[in-house]
């Protein structure tokens, strides 16, 4: 795989940023390097990587130079969404289990639908809220998304697999998409009870201890026929897997509802995760996926929602403090930009135009682009 075009960690991610900010001669030499050797629409692409992430970057703006670009990344997207979305629908049918990178957000469809969405091609995203409609329908005693594997895919995990509850890889994702889209006025047969299944499954889990309400990241058979979960606290507070992204997908469910309790909870859950110093310190870095970055990006996303007043002061003093390591990656989820991008708490309006292509490539590399960065 090419690391450049890797939002992650490689130099699509950091065009991205660069694009927030305005600085088009930065991105541009980001996206060249970003496109060096090739650009994968292949299996492997996601949100993530590849084509997709792209798509994703290349949506921050609205230069005329870019306009190929942008066609050629959305028609890329398109085909890696219709060939996913064929095999889930087949597996489906087949009433086998998923492995979460069919789904999640990094890697599997609610990443592909979060593309589609901000490219502005609704008539795909509608296919993959169809599937993700048939993705909460229960398969026997469990859940449509529970995974036959552990939460480290290249790991043994628990045996009889594990529902995942992280946004990242787990059911907030499809959640926090099926949410986002109901707003927008973006919906499907079954959109709202897909909805309320996730929902239910999650009250059932969340815990309220003196920490706050919180929701552990995994449940296991084991934890399913004990009913309680082996976790006895929250753990981190990341964006990825802990409080305040299944916080904000909840916060966002409870707007699309129209549910003022669920948003309460939801609000109340991050405003203890901030107050709690155990959980606080567990942040060492500034990345966005782990430390104080993903945080402060979550906690303002809340805030400006919110109900109750959410003070951002305190963090974005943390996020500064935190210290910088002078060797450390430049990219986005773990990187600096990403940190760099939270701290300004800025991004720039862009439009979402829609695209479609009967022939998209299949690897677009340097020569399908014909210069598509234009002339600086």
């Amino acid at each position: 795989m090419t690391a450049g075009q890797s939002l992650a960690d490689g130099a699509v991610g950091v065009a991205l940023w660069h694009l927030e900010a305005g600085r088009w001669d930065a991105a541009y030499a980001a996206l060249q390097e970003a496109c060096a050797g090739g650009v994968s629409a292949t299996d492997n692409a996601s949100l993530y990587y590849g084509v997709p992430a792209l798509a994703f970057v290349l949506a921050a703006s609205d230069r005329p130079a870019l306009t190929r670009a942008q066609a050629l990344a959305a028609a890329g997207t398109a085909t890696v969404t219709r060939r996913r979305l064929g095999a889930a629908h087949r597996r489906i049918d087949r009433r086998q289990q998923p492995a979460y990178a069919e789904f999640d957000l990094i890697r599997g469809l609610t990443g592909l639908g979060v593309a589609l969405r901000r490219i502005g091609d609704y008539d795909l995203l509608r296919e993959v809220l169809t599937y993700l409609v048939r993705l909460t329908e229960p398969i026997g005693a469990l859940p449509g998304w529970w995974c036959p594997h552990g939460p480290n895919r290249t790991e043994p995990g628990p045996a009889g697999g594990h529902s995942n509850h992280g946004i990242a890889h787990g059911i907030t994702g499809p959640l926090t998409l099926l949410a986002l889209t109901l707003r927008d006025g973006t919906t499907v047969d079954g959109h709202t009870q897909a909805i309320n299944r996730i929902c239910q499954w999650l009250d059932t889990w969340q815990r309220h201890t003196n920490a706050g309400t919180w929701w552990p990241q995994t449940i296991t058979l084991d934890d399913l026929r004990r009913g309680d979960p082996s976790q006895t606290g929250p753990l981190r507070p990341s964006w990825c897997y802990g409080t305040p992204g299944v916080a904000r997908a909840q916060q966002l469910t409870a707007l699309a509802l129209g549910d003022p309790t669920r948003q309460h909870l939801a609000e109340g859950a991050l405003i203890a995760c901030l107050n709690d110093p155990t959980q606080i310190g567990q942040l060492t870095d500034r990345s966005l996926c782990h430390g104080t970055a993903g945080l402060l990006a979550t906690t303002r996303r809340i805030a400006a929602d919110a109900l109750t007043p959410i003070p951002l002061a305190p963090l974005q003093r943390l996020h500064e403090q935190m210290p910088t390591p002078a060797d450390g990656p430049a990219g986005f989820l773990d990187g600096t930009s990403g940190a760099a991008l939270a701290a300004t708490g800025t991004t720039r309006t862009c439009g979402t135009p829609a695209y479609s292509s009967a022939n998209p490539p299949t690897s677009i590399g340097p020569d399908s682009w014909n210069r598509p960065f234009g002339s600086r």
